[in-house]
């Protein structure tokens, strides 16, 4: 089974009319203004799994700062979950600063079938993954519904990009801290987080910690599969495109010629998901 962690989709009114939605929302114009930055649909999506033999997507849509558009596109990633049971699996994108609003909304989502909190997008909506006050009511969510948080990590040095952000390893590390029990991916490898993994403190609060490789092949030589697999195991690599930011195979290509052995890189494409997700 290959299972692709990480992809973003849009209902079909957002792709067709781009520009109403960046002048709705001042994040989304920072990411997807440019035409050639894509925005993909369900249906997108569902053909690219086909041409690329992935089964099962998780998928979310974007963290707006309108938290009109959260729920417009949480309906939509929910619909698609029913029309394509067993090959797509929803989290609810939020605004956590919204308060009562956005607590409500994620109980809703997770009532529908949704498996998770994600892509948590501070630096797009003014908020920290550091704010624990602000983040614990939907931290009591995830617990009642056993949900699975998946944030955004950004890269403290390196080149910058758009959508880099600035959720730091301190961001992350005080997350872990006050929620130690929460199933976290942490995306595009958090950050460069399992390097600090050969602290033993940060090994510790990092024991239910997953690592996508969402975007990978803009950030890093493919080397780092096997390294981080030494660092903190293999079963803790998620195979995660970004898609359509990145086609499916050309990351599922990047964990294969990585260097790793033939049954880790079936661990990293899929089985490591399987049971994350306990298929």
């Amino acid at each position: 089974m290959l299972i692709d962690f990480h992809t973003h989709i849009f209902p079909p009114d957002i792709q067709h009319h781009r520009e109403r939605y960046c002048a709705r929302d001042p994040w989304f114009d920072t990411l997807y203004s440019d035409p050639r930055a894509r925005i993909a649909t369900a249906e997108d999506l569902i053909a690219e799994m086909a041409e690329s033999t992935v089964d099962v997507s998780v998928t979310f849509s974007f963290g707006w700062t309108d938290t009109g558009l959260i729920e417009e596109t949480n309906n939509y990633v929910i619909d698609v979950m029913r029309r394509y049971p067993g090959r797509i699996y929803g989290m609810a994108v939020l605004q956590p600063a919204a308060g009562t609003h956005a607590v409500r909304e994620l109980d809703r989502c997770a009532r529908a079938g949704m498996i998770g909190l994600g892509e948590l997008m501070p630096h797009g909506q003014g908020y920290k993954l550091s704010d624990i006050p602000l983040l614990t009511p939907l931290i009591e969510v995830v617990r009642q519904h056993q949900l699975i948080v998946l944030s955004h990590c950004s890269e403290p040095i390196g080149h910058i990009y758009p959508g880099k952000g600035d959720v730091t390893l301190q961001d992350i590390v005080t997350f872990l801290t006050a929620f130690p029990d929460v199933r976290f991916v942490a995306a595009h490898w958090g950050g460069g987080l399992p390097f600090y993994c050969l602290m033993p403190e940060i090994q510790r609060i990092t024991a239910n910690v997953w690592y996508d490789t969402a975007a990978t092949a803009y950030l890093y030589r493919n080397t780092i599969l096997p390294v981080v697999a030494q660092l903190v195991g293999v079963e803790r690599i998620l195979f995660a495109s970004d898609y359509g930011l990145l086609r499916q195979q050309r990351i599922m290509d990047y964990v294969a010629q990585s260097g790793l052995d033939t049954e880790d890189v079936e661990k990293v494409l899929g089985r490591n998901a399987q049971s994350l997700l306990g298929l």
